[in-house]
């Protein structure tokens, strides 16, 4: 038995136009396959340009907004720590200070009142806590008729001075607190302004 009817008959085929090739139309039919393969090798170039462009845009973007959130963390992280550092120095370092600080502001006080009134008795009134340290200023200056009142109402950094009309008080208290309320006020004004 043959196999001839399972497999494909290719001489049918054979008997179609025969086609002429001539030197010039092979070269046009070169030129023309040269042509689409060059317009579609440019095709391909500018195609992959674009998508180059279009991902080195979209990964610039990325970057920049990397950035960004970058520059606001470690903004948000140092205008933090500086915070709490001013809020240390402010409840901790000012205090012992201004209280060091009273007796050299007592003294430049009494010396504008007596350049500006004369010699005349002085009165310095202040609390219990402050009396033994302006006990010890009155005592260093002799010559000045000082007298010392105490006033349970008056805190600790706090002392009126009396020199004949003239009158003036320091409040040491209350410039901590301004002190305190201007670092807070810089902070509340910061986060508003990067919010």
């Amino acid at each position: 038995m043959s196999i001839a009817h399972l497999l494909h008959d290719f001489g049918a085929l054979s008997q179609g136009k025969p086609v002429a090739i001539t030197d010039v139309s092979l070269e046009e039919e070169r030129l023309e396959a040269f042509e689409k393969g060059y317009q579609a090798g440019w095709d391909d170039c500018v195609k992959s340009q674009v998508e180059d462009g279009r991902r080195i845009t979209a990964d610039l973007a990325q970057n920049l907004q990397d950035i960004g959130f970058t520059y606001e963390e470690v903004h948000g992280e140092i205008m933090g720590a500086m915070q709490r550092l001013l809020q240390q120095i402010t409840q901790t370092v000012l205090p012992p200070l201004s209280h060091a600080m009273l007796v050299p502001q007592v003294t430049e006080i009494l010396h504008d009142l007596l350049e500006t009134n004369g010699r005349q008795p002085v009165q310095l009134t202040a609390g219990p806590a402050d009396l033994a340290i302006l006990r010890r200023l009155t005592a260093e200056m002799p010559d000045l008729a000082c007298t010392l009142t105490e006033d349970q109402t008056l805190a600790s950094g706090q002392v009126l001075l009396r020199l004949g009309e003239s009158e003036r008080a320091l409040d040491m208290p209350d410039v901590l607190l301004r002190i305190e309320n201007a670092v807070s006020g810089f902070f509340q004004q910061n986060q508003r302004i990067v919010a």
